[in-house]
């Protein structure tokens, strides 16, 4: 049987006093106050929006569903920018980027930024994808395996016994009403489109319930080293990603504190001290500059 590195955290404080790098090693900084670079590319018929921070070694950052690069990586992206370039992307119909006449797919989703990096330039990058962002980091790993040097997957959901049935019944009966008001206010602060937001809705609503399981040979396949990264208290449960990490030939584990999103201060997650989303990216940081 494959031996998988498993890392559990369950004390942010504790692993931070014990690290030779702190909280305090990371500027005091915000998205506001950085250089960005940004615009639009025409990928597979879509126009898709990116932004580009810092310098380094490509890191590309794929936000979960029914977000924006802000809501889902907001708080961490001054910290990450510290020490690589960051590819920042919004995927079909989410914030900046249009729509298709196609339903929401994982699949497409990593077609789309297979094409994009190949249009900025970048042979390949490491990836780091949030909940639905990290089902398409692992689609990319898939199907343009090239691309990859190492992979963060972070809260995902590959197989639907990996959630319990009252998420099942959560979604049926999912309304427009209970979408988080941080993402409907952060697409109309980019998007100030109504209509455009009720489609994301629906569509992002669709794929969840149409998730068709990945396969074990899929997920066998890739050959990146990743690192699954789930909350103790996450949707997907911890028995999900540990059984997932032993089907990944090169595959290490981080359990942490906290529900869906909370490692990384995602924002519908409560606000925490900068040191807790400094230890994710410690932890991040550690596990991509490996050889």
């Amino acid at each position: 049987m494959k031996k998988v590195r498993l890392l559990i955290l369950p004390l942010i404080a504790w692993f931070l006093q014990n690290n030779t790098l702190s909280a305090a090693s990371f500027p005091d900084t915000t998205i506001c106050n950085m250089k960005i670079k940004n615009g639009y590319v025409d990928v597979n018929g879509i126009k898709m929006y990116y932004e580009i921070y810092g310098q380094g070694v490509p890191l590309v950052l794929i936000h979960g569903g029914g977000s924006t690069i802000q809501t889902s990586f907001g708080r961490i992206i001054p910290l990450l920018a510290q020490h690589r370039q960051l590819i920042c992307v919004e995927l079909q119909a989410h914030g900046r980027t249009s729509d298709r006449n196609a339903p929401l797919s994982f699949e497409q989703d990593a077609d789309d930024v297979a094409a994009l990096l190949t249009i900025l330039r970048v042979p390949q990058a490491d990836l780091f994808g949030f909940s639905n962002g990290g089902n398409t980091a692992l689609q990319i790993a898939i199907r343009h395996p090239r691309l990859c040097r190492r992979i963060i997957a972070g809260s995902v959901l590959l197989k639907r016994n990996g959630a319990p049935p009252q998420f099942w019944e959560f979604m049926k009966k999912g309304t427009f009403e209970q979408m988080p008001l941080q993402y409907k206010e952060a697409f109309l602060r980019v998007t100030p489109d109504s209509a455009k937001l009720h489609n994301l809705f629906r569509k992002c609503k669709d794929r969840v319930l149409r998730l068709t399981d990945f396969s074990d040979e899929a997920i066998r396949s890739i050959r990146a080293p990743v690192l699954l990264i789930n909350g103790n208290a996450d949707v997907a449960t911890p028995e999900h990603v540990v059984a997932l990490s032993k089907l990944i030939p090169r595959c290490s584990l981080a359990i942490l504190p906290g529900g869906h999103g909370a490692y990384i201060g995602e924002i519908t997650t409560l606000p925490a001290e900068q040191a807790s989303y400094a230890s994710t990216v410690l932890l991040m940081e550690q596990f991509l500059d490996k050889e």
